[in-house]
């Protein structure tokens, strides 16, 4: 067995008598090596006009929500500033954001730092949906125009209304990673 030290560079490791390409590291008591859900088992719901979401995974105490997300062509959401970083991918459309030049379509990675402000645009020459992931750290502070907090959007307000827009469509109580 080898041990990368840097990239590219490799040294033999010692071996472990508890542990072999074999056998799995111990996890965390009680915790699977694994938490999987299928696209089926947890419903994208409108949660306002243009934008449907389905939440994956939320951890309200760490702050952390990710969602995939469907923007309908045009859709221009609230301009949000991020109390905490943002990772993004495309699946399929385009989006950006007004005050940048930079074009996200399929395949795009996106890294948010703390502390940006922008608004996301879908754009209406759009022949599709836009899909994208978003594992969101922190809270979105949605803005109105004199740049003052209108809303906050974080792990807590994205669950509580996932629920309840997926009890209000008749959705079972979805199995979201975290709850």
């Amino acid at each position: 067995m080898f041990r990368a030290t840097r990239f590219n560079d490799f040294e033999p490791a010692e071996p472990n008598q508890e542990t072999s390409m074999t056998t799995m590291p111990p996890t965390v008591a009680g915790l699977p090596h694994v938490i999987h859900r299928s696209e089926t088992e947890l419903p994208f719901v409108n949660f306002m006009d243009g934008l449907a979401v389905q939440l994956l995974q939320v951890d309200i105490e760490a702050g952390l929500w990710v969602v995939r997300a469907r923007f309908a062509p045009g859709l221009t959401l609230p301009r949000h500033k991020h109390t905490g970083e943002v990772f993004a991918l495309t699946f399929s459309g385009s989006w950006k954001y007004l005050e940048y030049p930079e074009i996200n379509t399929a395949g795009s990675y996106l890294f948010e730092p703390s502390g940006s402000i922008h608004t996301l645009h879908a754009p209406a020459t759009n022949t599709e949906a836009t899909e994208a992931w978003f594992a969101i750290r922190g809270a979105n502070l949605n803005l109105n125009e004199a740049g003052e907090v209108e809303s906050v959007w974080d792990a807590g307000f994205i669950l509580d209304t996932y629920l309840a827009l997926c009890k209000e469509a008749g959705h079972p109580a979805p199995n979201v990673i975290g709850i």
